[in-house]
């Protein structure tokens, strides 16, 4: 028995996927995206958010803005400071969307972006805490205006 060939095109938020085989074969590529949308919106959260009346600098901003979380690293003068690199991720995920955030937030996303992991993410944070940098709400926080300033 031979498979036809059929299409497909699907849009979740900022994901979109089209293609074009046997039913198989995109069955099994429609459940690879599936399996990845939770680490993928973390990555490219929809554009839209944050960007209501009262919204604070950098919310809104498209992910053509603020790059790719290794090239805004390396902007920001991030890549050997630990600190320092847990608060420019956290700016980075605030500018594409996210309001408040997790400490595992910031250690996913530097893994997702393959880049070096924090020895110890809640001490980064409570580090930008103390310095300023960042303020805790609840299980969250956030990156201030002086932790934004900060980073240039």
């Amino acid at each position: 028995m031979t498979s036809t060939n059929a299409k497909i095109q699907i849009s979740v938020g900022p994901m979109s996927f089209s293609g074009e085989g046997t039913e198989d074969w995109l069955e099994k590529q429609l459940d690879k995206l599936l399996a990845a949308a939770p680490t993928l919106a973390v990555i490219h959260p929809p554009t839209d958010l944050g960007t209501g009346s009262g919204a604070g600098a950098g919310a809104g901003k498209t992910s053509t803005e603020t790059g790719t979380l290794p090239s805004f690293l390396q902007k920001k003068n991030a890549m050997k400071n630990h600190v320092r690199r847990f608060l420019a991720t956290a700016e980075w995920l605030h500018q594409r969307g996210a309001n408040r955030i997790q400490t595992a937030d910031v250690a996913k996303a530097l893994a997702t972006a393959n880049q070096p992991r924090l020895t110890n993410p809640s001490e980064c944070l409570n580090q930008n805490v103390g310095k300023g940098h960042c303020e805790k709400d609840g299980k969250t926080f956030f990156v201030t205006p002086d932790g934004k300033t900060h980073l240039g």
